[in-house]
């Protein structure tokens, strides 16, 4: 790969962005890639026409969740070859967008938001579908639940 290489990696401040933070680190050097933590903020769409959106207030939410979210996975061992980045806009559209060339894009399987026991949300579901390159969806170690399995299947220490 070239030195242009890039492996983003969707950070929203939950265990398994913290995750996808960790492996992106990881398999960044293999694609002789810099690391891009992108943190996505919007304000939300009730705010529309009823009260003016404090913009800075909403930016510095998303900052420091991304700063959070990296102390958190690294710790005082920040990786090389890391650059963050808060972008304006809905996160499943704006890491689409910033995937376009890239290495790889790790995303977390799902967020703060959605609904309890999707196998998958909204971003992931969308980076898979849409982004330009390949997309590793992560699962935080503690999300996985024996009663999310396949049947037939079986989960450690248990028999079926």
């Amino acid at each position: 790969m070239d030195s242009e290489a890039k492996v983003l990696v969707g950070v929203d401040g939950s265990d398994s962005s913290i995750q996808a933070l960790r492996l992106g680190a990881q398999l960044a050097p293999a694609l002789n890639a810099t690391i891009i933590a992108i943190a996505c903020w919007d304000f939300p769409e009730i705010y529309a026409g009823y009260v003016p959106p404090d913009f800075a207030r909403f930016e510095a939410a998303a900052s420091k969740t991304l700063a959070d979210a990296l102390e958190k996975a690294f710790g005082e061992e920040t990786p090389e070859r890391l650059n963050s980045q808060l972008v304006r806009g809905p996160a499943a559209a704006k890491l689409v967008e910033a995937a376009a060339g890239a290495s790889l894009l790790v995303v977390g399987r799902r967020g703060h938001g959605g609904f309890l026991g999707m196998h998958l949300g909204s971003v992931s579901s969308a980076c898979v579908a849409h982004a330009d390159c390949p997309v590793l969806v992560l699962h935080a170690e503690s999300s996985h639940r024996a009663h999310h399995l396949w049947k037939g299947s079986k989960a450690k220490g248990q028999t079926l």
